[in-house]
């Protein structure tokens, strides 16, 4: 069930009163909830950056209708190469948690190379999440809340999203977390 702020209650109840108020009654629901992902990003300190081209005959990005689909990103650091090694033995909860971070950065900047402007997002609607770790560790999904976090705190409500998190005991090029997602955008 979709929620519904008290302001838009109350804008409804008087539009069937007086229709004149229609207008500003949807700019003001508007305002409420337009977030300028740009500055929300510089607040965050997050700064994008442009995408590597594929390693293979495949693409970062495909856009079917109003849905962008990612192929799977690792977490690549800003000095360059990938975060690698597995988590409960070369990497600890906490790094693993940076490298999901890392990859967040790296699935974004994909995403706004697609869409021109990451104001466009509806909604992220669906995770992956692939943590290289080994047998014995069991907290796959505290690895890959950091990256949840990350998206609620880039989008608001709209970064909430389904999710898998999984373990691996092996990711290519000894990647720490690879992560695939489905964004709603709009058209």
């Amino acid at each position: 069930m979709k929620k519904y702020s008290l302001l838009f209650l109350i804008s409804a109840a008087l539009l069937s009163c007086n229709p004149k108020q229609e207008d500003a009654a949807k700019q003001e629901t508007a305002a409420t909830d337009t977030v300028n992902i740009a500055a929300r990003l510089k607040e965050l300190n997050i700064e994008l950056t442009t995408p590597k081209p594929p390693t293979a005959n495949f693409v970062k990005t495909v856009r079917v209708g109003n849905l962008v689909y990612t192929s799977g990103h690792g977490p690549d650091r800003a000095e360059g190469g990938p975060m690698t090694g597995r988590v409960g033995d070369d990497l600890t909860l906490e790094q693993g948690q940076e490298a999901a971070r890392l990859t967040g950065v790296a699935l974004l900047s994909s995403l706004q190379a697609e869409i021109g402007d990451l104001n466009k997002v509806k909604r992220v609607v669906k995770v992956l999440g692939m943590v290289q770790c080994t047998p014995e560790f069991k907290d796959q999904p505290k690895v890959m809340n950091a990256f949840s976090d990350m998206m609620v705190a880039v989008f608001g409500e709209k970064g909430k999203h389904a999710r898998s998190a999984v373990g691996f005991s092996a990711l290519p090029g000894n990647i720490a977390i690879e992560i695939e997602m489905i964004v709603e955008v709009e058209d």
